[in-house]
């Protein structure tokens, strides 16, 4: 006997994350999956959806300078071409598109999912070490991102509740 899930949320996400898991094939390159461990993807998804409705979407040198500064990394830890590389594997997989007319990348409906899923359950295994941009409950204060981190919060308290379940079982 399992758990059921008490929302549509929790019903769909696990065979998406399964399915992001696959390597793709884009063309003639082949990218690998998209894993729910892998810390710098999760940093890379955190930092974009930070970023909250950036009308123009980010260029690759903007995206290397937010997540140097969020999570004090050095050019060596992770370099532009690292980068870049985690940007052609997400747009692979159809989590963000690029404007061509400025190379700039945004996250798309899917991606805005994987990525509050991927960093929703980081957080949650990984407690305060996670050191995620969203640590701090939203404020009342007017921000445009304000949505979205009352979102995060709102999802981070069905995961916590589906654990509870998960370990009453």
């Amino acid at each position: 006997m399992g758990v059921k899930p008490n929302c549509a949320w929790e019903s769909t996400t696990f065979p998406l994350l399964q399915r992001l898991a696959l390597s793709i094939t884009g063309g003639t390159a082949k990218f690998p999956g998209i894993k729910i461990h892998d810390t710098r993807m999760i940093r890379l998804m955190e930092v974009l959806l930070h970023g909250g409705t950036t009308a123009g979407g980010w260029t690759a040198r903007q995206i290397d300078d937010a997540l140097r500064t969020a999570f004090q990394l050095s050019a060596a830890r992770y370099g532009l071409n690292q980068l870049r590389y985690d940007l052609r594997k997400m747009k692979a997989h159809g989590l963000i598109e690029r404007d061509g007319k400025r190379c700039a990348y945004r996250l798309t409906g899917k991606g805005t999912k994987v990525a509050l899923t991927f960093v929703l359950f980081h957080q949650r295994l990984c407690g305060p070490q996670a050191n995620s941009l969203f640590h701090h409950q939203p404020n009342s204060d007017a921000r445009p991102n304000r949505k979205l981190e009352a979102a995060y919060h709102k999802a981070g308290a069905s995961i916590r509740n589906l654990i509870q379940l998960l370990e009453a079982a």
